[in-house]
């Protein structure tokens, strides 16, 4: 197992990765005129489909891996890189293009299961969570670590649905400007841990520069 210290890192940074409050607009777009019973189901769904994809990301982060041929190091590369690019989005308050595109905006409407797609994915779930959930769980090994890992993957994933089950009140309350504020300071956080990430890897590939 890794260091406790570690696994609070690794929430920390998920949450950020995967930040909830960017979702409410959206979420309350697409659950419009639907009853508060359906609102909490729809965020349910959402929260369970990020948390079914994120463990069978992580588990199979190794054979990926092996697929690929890529190291863990040259994965923290990448990894980082992608998450330094969404961090810049969330600090201009915008979604980056690693969480949802245009056409997949434009195609939200005229889907039924919007908790699963596309809050879930690509809104919440993306190739930056995804990396993070692979660099994370290929740090350490054994069962008890895993076990951990997705421990904590379920408390993010509650944490989720308890944001979207309170996004109509959340919304009311802080305002676009109070989301956009808490937005930056996501993407700000996300920003240094990129950093970090980005920084290992290179460590990793180059050991001199350790």
């Amino acid at each position: 197992m890794l260091d406790p210290v570690d696994y609070v890192r690794f929430a920390l940074t998920l949450f950020s990765i995967l930040d909830p409050f960017a979702a409410i607009p959206l979420f309350l777009l697409l659950t419009e005129g639907r009853s508060n019973a359906e609102r909490r189901r729809t965020a349910g769904t959402a929260a369970l489909a990020v948390f079914v994809v994120l463990v069978i990301a992580g588990f199979s982060g190794d054979l990926i891996l092996r697929l690929l041929g890529a190291s863990l190091p040259a994965f923290q590369v990448g990894g980082g890189i992608v998450l330094f690019l969404m961090s810049l989005s969330m600090i201009n308050a915008q979604l980056s293009l690693q969480q949802q595109t245009p056409e997949e905006s434009a195609e939200a409407n005229d889907r039924s299961a919007v908790g699963v797609v596309p809050i879930a994915m690509p809104l919440l779930v993306g190739p930056g969570s995804i990396s993070a959930t692979i660099i994370h769980i290929e740090r350490g090994a054994g069962w008890d670590h895993k076990g951990v890992s997705v421990a904590v993957l379920g408390l993010i994933c509650a944490s989720i649905w308890v944001v979207l089950q309170l996004a109509k009140p959340i919304g009311d309350r802080l305002g676009r400007t109070g989301l956009n504020i808490l937005n930056r300071i996501f993407g700000l956080l996300l920003a240094a841990v990129a950093v970090q990430i980005f920084a290992n890897g290179l460590r990793g590939l180059f050991p001199a520069l350790g």
